[in-house]
């Protein structure tokens, strides 16, 4: 996923001073091209202004979970990846219906509304969420959040993880959207590998986890906001994680029945 909560936000920085064709984003480690006809929700977050115009400016991900209701992780609107107060990003936007990013089609639509959780913690990680209101609604099929109790947070369950970011940990970016398979870990394995450090602390009420024992797949930087998926149902939004794809380190997510009350507060359906 991301290197590390911190470490993100510092390289995220750095991109605001590179040339255009380094714009931030971060791609699916080990994964394969997803056609936006298959995942309709998955949208990219984008500012030509500040990420460049190339790749749609696109910085973060996100996921429709309503006709006009956006979710994504709160540290894609933090000051450490914007390098400004969101408010003063003049041209934010989703990016809708679009897979590839380098083309066009699809929709770049305002936000009417944003929403950023208060709560986010942004040394333990707890409560990365953010809700965006679309300026008007689309006909692009959003994705159910699975409930709190819902079988698909079942460790050992296949997942899919989606994202337009980093495809090796190296700076490989692509335009493309692509997809994972990752498996949803028990929340002991993610507690013993984030117990509580410069990294983050797992926390299974908030957090769900999810990889391989030997690495190879997972999300990474830019990555950030976006849906993990399991038997068509959201699980989770791309949150934080030590590397990309490292054996005995995999990607924590926020866990997405924690989004239901924002969702309902602050979406418009």
């Amino acid at each position: 996923m991301r290197p590390t909560a911190r470490a993100a936000f510092a390289a995220l920085a750095l991109v605001l001073a590179l040339p255009a064709s380094a714009a931030a984003d971060g791609v699916v480690i080990g994964g394969r091209p997803a056609p936006l006809s298959h995942s309709p929700w998955a949208v990219a977050l984008a500012s030509h202004e500040h990420f460049g115009a190339q790749r749609s400016g696109q910085f973060c991900g996100g996921v429709l979970v309503g006709h006009s209701t956006v979710v994504t992780a709160a540290h894609c609107l933090s000051r450490e990846v914007l390098g400004v107060h969101w408010r003063q990003v003049r041209d934010l936007r989703i990016v809708v219906g679009r897979d590839n990013l380098t083309g066009g089609g699809g929709q770049e639509l305002k936000p009417a509304k944003v929403w950023v959780n208060p709560g986010y913690n942004t040394w333990t990680n707890d409560g990365d969420m953010a809700v965006l209101t679309l300026d008007k609604p689309v006909p692009n099929r959003p994705i159910p959040i699975a409930g709190r109790r819902d079988s698909a947070y079942r460790p050992g369950n296949a997942a899919t993880v989606y994202g337009w970011g980093d495809t090796t940990g190296g700076g490989s970016y692509a335009s493309q959207l692509r997809a994972a398979h990752v498996n949803v870990l028990p929340d002991a394995v993610c507690a013993r590998a984030y117990p509580g450090n410069a990294d983050g602390r797992y926390r299974a009420q908030s957090m769900l986890c999810a990889g391989e024992p030997a690495g190879g797949r997972d999300a990474c930087q830019g990555d950030s906001g976006g849906p993990l998926v399991v038997r068509g149902r959201l699980v989770g939004l791309v949150s934080w994680g030590t590397g990309c794809g490292r054996a005995g380190s995999p990607g924590v997510y926020t866990r997405a029945s924690a989004l239901l009350p924002a969702v309902s507060a602050h979406g418009a359906g």
